[in-house]
């Protein structure tokens, strides 16, 4: 089933071949969960979020739009379970900021991955600098490897707006990289 499109796996399952959803899983798992991982910085949460996500998946897949890339979908209702984890912990945790939050999961962004992982180490400290709408952006672009139109998708913006926050967000990065010395 592996060399199934995401659509035509979804319409098997939708016919009652339900074990097509591991291949779907196992497509998404790790995508989701660094993803989730970078929307709220917490490696436990990121990975109820993932589990979350997959049982809604499940649930509402018969009402998944086939014109539509499945990606964008699935990661939309990643990012809405991110932000719905973060209310749930606003009445556990008083000092909790969701708000920002929030605005961190709409717009928190990173850029591609690095081969080198000392490079890779110093490049998130500066990631870690600009800011959240930005980082989400990149990351999406450069570690998901999603066009302008599937990141404008998930994130609820113009594509041209995905295309200027790349383009601020690579120009962020590279004035803090030079600043820290660290070169790309």
């Amino acid at each position: 089933m592996s060399e199934l499109t995401d659509t035509a796996l979804i319409e098997r399952i939708v016919d009652g071949e339900t074990e097509g959803f591991g291949e779907l899983m196992n497509r998404y798992e790790a995508k989701l969960l660094r993803y989730a991982v970078y929307l709220i910085h917490d490696d436990a949460l990121a990975q109820d979020i993932v589990q979350d996500t997959f049982i809604k998946t499940y649930r509402n897949l018969r009402g998944y739009n086939r014109k539509y890339k499945f990606s964008s979908w699935i990661y939309r209702i990643a990012h809405n379970e991110a932000i719905s984890a973060v209310r749930k912990l606003r009445h556990i945790a008083q000092n909790v900021d969701v708000e920002k939050v929030e605005d961190e999961g709409k717009e928190s962004t990173i850029i591609r991955e690095i081969d080198n992982a000392i490079l890779r180490g110093k490049m998130q400290s500066c990631l870690d600098l600009i800011e959240a709408k930005y980082r989400e952006v990149l990351m999406l672009q450069y570690y998901e490897n999603m066009q302008y139109s599937e990141i404008a998708d998930i994130l609820h913006i113009p594509s041209s707006t995905v295309g200027v926050w790349s383009s601020r967000g690579k120009a962020h990065l590279k004035k803090l990289c030079q600043e820290k010395e660290v070169t790309l």
